[in-house]
């Protein structure tokens, strides 16, 4: 039996990760980091300096800022959070701009002195704003995660300053999750502590999924998908569930998505796929909202040791997540859960991320197809063995080995594939 300390972390933990954002979730950080200044300084500035990580950088620069106009980058994330965000909405900073504000970042576009600059030596999630208007000026800071504020600094008067570790995440501790307690929680956790969260990611991700369905956004791949889908095949439904929320999500669809792990896409894969199998096999309410508790902490238990934002692609454990979900969905053993996360990211593991863009809807659909054959192998016992490749003799030290892969060992593939994608 699960001691209190472990249940209420795991509680907490589920509703500070799973919260609401309009929009991929780094330009949405600096949007909020922009409302935050304009805020703080009190007028619109005259000169912007952003000073950005890599992988900020990376996952802005090919992706739609909602409710933008269709437009992408750097400046028009920030400037739109100053021109019409709400500070205190969180990552739904920029869900309530309207046409006078989009109007006004045109010109404030062209007014406005803005420079983005490559930070050096920070967390792979940074984000800092000098802005400054006359002799007034402002400095804001975001570090580890989209909305942790670490330095607001106005004319030299310190408002906020917190200390920020590289190591050391704000939240709940998640040194405390394990793949045994994360079965045993989903088991029986009371549902009225889970219910509301959970209910809210199935809403928000089944509404965007079916407008990337229904309309043209960027390119296609769920529409693509269902073309040829055969309309019986459950795998192929599941997996143009999950690529057509990301395909609206990317392209600057401003329908709000739960997250997880911080990104929206990761939020639509560990999720979308246990919906539209607990369809098929006609679950219960009850039996939906374990299974996603369960697919929820499995993907966050594997980022822990990740963080937020590498060069390892997220769908990967993002879809080991949804395929524990669906195999309990089909009443599998925690044995076999196991397995299920072991020949996911055995598959998978290692997939690049070159930012968040059009294509990560192909890669979303084909870390759920993984995902799905990984839940296959395990029903009849299949798995990949210790000893071949980073596979270990326990489910714990294959999910560090790989975090450790994706954190370590894909440094120099991050820098590179920054270095690359700034090539003409």
């Amino acid at each position: 039996m699960l001691n209190s300390e472990v249940m209420n972390t795991y509680k907490e933990i589920l509703e500070t990760e799973l919260v609401e954002a309009t929009g991929c979730t780094e330009p949405i950080a600096l949007a909020l980091a922009g409302a935050k200044a304009r805020e703080v300084l009190g007028e619109m500035p005259d000169v912007v300096d952003v000073y950005c990580s890599g992988n900020i950088i990376k996952n802005v620069k090919g992706v739609v800022v909602p409710n933008s106009g269709g437009v992408k980058g750097i400046d028009t994330a920030v400037l739109l959070g100053m021109v019409g965000g709400d500070p205190n909405a969180n990552l739904q900073v920029i869900s309530k701009v309207n046409d006078e504000d989009r109007e006004l970042l045109k010109k404030e576009k062209e007014r406005v002195l803005f420079v983005c600059h490559l930070a050096q030596n920070v967390p792979t999630l940074y984000i800092r704003i000098e802005a400054s208007k006359a002799e007034n000026n402002v400095l804001v800071e975001i570090q580890q995660t989209h909305s942790n504020f670490t330095r607001i600094i106005r004319n030299g008067e310190v408002i906020l300053e917190k200390k920020c570790n590289d190591d050391e995440y704000p939240g709940p501790d998640k040194s405390l999750m394990n793949v045994r307690d994360i079965y045993d929680y989903a088991l029986n956790v009371d549902l009225k502590d889970v219910e509301a969260v959970i209910e809210r990611q199935i809403r928000d991700n089944t509404a965007i999924s079916v407008e990337g369905l229904k309309n043209a956004w960027g390119e296609q791949v769920g529409r693509n998908m269902k073309e040829y889908t055969n309309s019986s095949d459950i795998r192929l439904r599941a997996r143009a569930a999950a690529a057509a929320g990301s395909d609206a999500r990317m392209n600057g669809c401003p329908m709000a998505v739960v997250i997880n792990s911080g990104s929206g896409n990761q939020g639509m894969t560990v999720s979308l796929p246990v919906i539209e199998y607990a369809k098929e096999l006609g679950s219960s309410r009850e039996e939906l909202i374990r299974a996603l508790v369960l697919a929820n902490l499995v993907a966050l238990h594997q980022k822990r040791y990740i963080g937020y934002l590498s060069a390892y692609c997220g769908a990967a454990s993002a879809a080991a997540g949804a395929g524990c979900g669906v195999a309990y969905l089909m009443g599998m053993s925690y044995e076999q859960i196991c397995m299920v996360i072991t020949n996911t990211i055995a598959t998978i593991g290692g997939m690049v991320c070159d930012g968040a863009k059009s294509s990560c809807a192909g890669k979303i659909s084909l870390a759920v197809e993984a995902a799905l054959l990984s839940v296959q192998m395990a029903k009849n016992e299949n798995v990949f063995r210790y000893g071949e490749g980073m596979v270990k003799n326990d489910i714990e030290k294959t999910i560090k080995a790989y975090g450790r892969m994706a954190a370590e060992g894909m440094k120099s593939t991050d820098v590179e594939i920054l270095n690359i994608m700034l090539e003409d």
